[in-house]
């Protein structure tokens, strides 16, 4: 589903030198599987996603990205969420005066549009959203505020996951969806991640703690340090790093 071969990518600020990030990271991701992402700070974890998706400010130096055998860096951002990209931030945006239904309406129009499909109406959108709200627990009148201006950090995250499940996509990245929830708020979100797992769909979790694993379950578990992956396994590697840190896997794999 998603195959990334020796990539390279380097971010390039409009006041600074140009700084190499990913320095030859292979990832394979299959259709159906949920894989974990771990490393320490600086390793090129949010990097990674943004160069998925498309952010301005990166450039791919070197390698290949595909999505189900398309090359996904010649793309569009706006083509790469259509074909069902979806990105979850660590820090979401605000947007003021833009009311959140507008916004998420206003989305999933968009990539229907692209891809050649008729807009959805006011009465369907409105019952999905309900749908949406109450798994997240989300307060209707939440929905009626400008998108993220004013919110938690909890509520953002929340957010982030309804508008993943009204847009329904194929291959979600969820970049420290964790970061800032409570216990009782990262369950709410973990079953609203869960909901969203199947046969046709991928997922890669960035995140830094073993406590978002043990509500979304891994497939597989990939420590990055360095732009690259250093070491692969299965669920237990992410228990062994909750014990013993990085240092032990980075001397490893260095």
């Amino acid at each position: 589903m998603l195959e990334l071969k020796n990539l390279h990518a380097r971010v390039v600020p409009e006041d600074a030198p140009a700084r190499e990030i990913l320095k030859g990271l292979s990832l394979s991701v299959p259709t159906g599987e949920v894989h974990a992402i771990m490393g320490p700070n600086g390793s090129g974890k949010s990097t990674l996603s943004y160069v998925l998706t498309g952010k301005d400010g990166y450039e791919v130096t070197g390698g290949t990205a595909t999505f189900d055998g398309a090359d996904l860096l010649g793309l569009a951002p706006e083509v790469r969420a259509a074909m069902g990209l979806f990105l979850s931030f660590q820090y979401p945006l605000e947007i003021a005066g833009v009311p959140v239904m507008t916004f998420v309406r206003a989305a999933m129009n968009a990539q229907r549009k692209t891809r050649g499909e008729a807009e959805i109406s006011a009465v369907d959108f409105l019952k999905l959203s309900k749908v949406a709200a109450a798994k997240l627990r989300i307060d209707p009148d939440m929905l009626k505020r400008p998108l993220n201006v004013g919110f938690s950090g909890g509520e953002k995250k929340r957010l982030e996951i309804y508008q993943m499940l009204m847009l329904e996509p194929r291959f979600m990245i969820l970049d420290e969806t964790d970061s800032g929830l409570d216990i009782d708020a990262l369950k709410v979100v973990a079953d609203g991640v869960n909901a969203l797992r199947g046969p046709t769909r991928g997922m890669l979790v960035i995140t830094h703690y073993q406590r978002l694993l043990d509500y979304i379950k891994p497939d597989r578990v990939h420590v990055l340090s360095g732009g690259r992956i250093i070491a692969s396994g299965g669920p237990d590697l992410a228990l062994k790093l909750e014990r013993e840190g990085y240092d032990g896997v980075i001397a490893a794999g260095a």
